[in-house]
């Protein structure tokens, strides 16, 4: 399996996301925080700790070195849902590889998986259309592309850094760091079903009443009602919608929570 170094997240880090003085200006893209090598990470850690079957939190983080509740963990995992390589269980309170993500693991399928798996972030499919048959721009040209795609303007330089490093394990590079390739001997990766509902309108007017794109993804995931979804799970989900809430909209105090066992009557 080719490279999964982790890139260590720590409160400054997240503080660098959210910004000054506690806020952030609103991106209205869906990308990733972190980058392919880490999310292929956390499905690795799925795998090797369930065998590719449900997988609980407390099981995954210990396998990743991680506190279940620290915000490292939160980003890790909602950077592999981004990329389509695991799912919350609903009745399991866990998670799980999806198709693409036991096909990452997996040496006969690993080159094409990792292509669709970059494509699936819906930044990194609109700059390979854009980009695509064009020599990539320096840096600072990068950046200011990503911010008229919908980049915060002060989350572009780890959002350049992200695709940089996710192209380069996807492929992508194998002609040079230059241009953006669809890696040879892979067909096009079909685009994602997210896409149908309406968000390659060209960012129009309406892009800034889209959600953060974190909170987007996580309320993406929220299971229809009447579904069987533990208390663990849930509390995991809230949790995760705390962190986002707060590198959105910024907070100063902490909020808790957790789960209380009723008192007897």
């Amino acid at each position: 399996m080719a490279d999964t170094t982790t890139s260590p997240i720590r409160d400054e880090d997240i503080k660098e996301l959210v910004g000054d003085g506690g806020k952030r200006e609103r991106s209205s893209i869906e990308f990733p925080y972190m980058a392919l090598p880490d999310a292929i990470q956390v499905a690795d850690g799925v795998h090797k700790t369930s065998g590719g079957g449900l997988c609980q939190h407390d099981q995954l983080a210990a396998k990743l070195g991680l506190s279940m509740n620290s915000s490292g963990y939160r980003v890790r995992l909602a950077t592999a849902r981004m990329f389509d390589l695991i799912e919350s269980d609903r009745s399991g309170g866990g998670v799980k590889l999806t198709q693409l993500g036991h096909a990452v693991l997996d040496s006969a399928q690993e080159r094409e998986a990792k292509a669709k798996a970059f494509l699936a972030v819906e930044l990194y499919e609109k700059l390979y259309n854009y980009y695509r048959g064009k020599v990539l721009p320096p840096a600072s040209a990068l950046e200011r592309e990503m911010a008229s795609m919908g980049v915060a303007p002060k989350q572009t330089d780890r959002a350049r850094q992200a695709f940089e490093r996710s192209a380069e394990a996807a492929g992508f590079f194998e002609m040079g760091r230059d241009r953006l390739i669809m890696p040879s001997g892979i067909g096009e990766a079909p685009r994602s079903e997210r896409d149908d509902a309406g968000s390659k309108n060209g960012g129009g007017d309406d892009g800034g009443d889209k959600p953060d794109p974190l909170i987007g993804a996580l309320i993406q995931k929220l299971p229809k009602a009447g579904s069987d979804w533990s208390v663990q799970e849930r509390v995991m989900w809230l949790q995760m919608m705390s962190m986002a809430f707060q590198m959105a909209y910024g907070q100063k105090d902490q909020i808790e929570i957790k789960s209380v066992e009723k008192s007897g009557s």
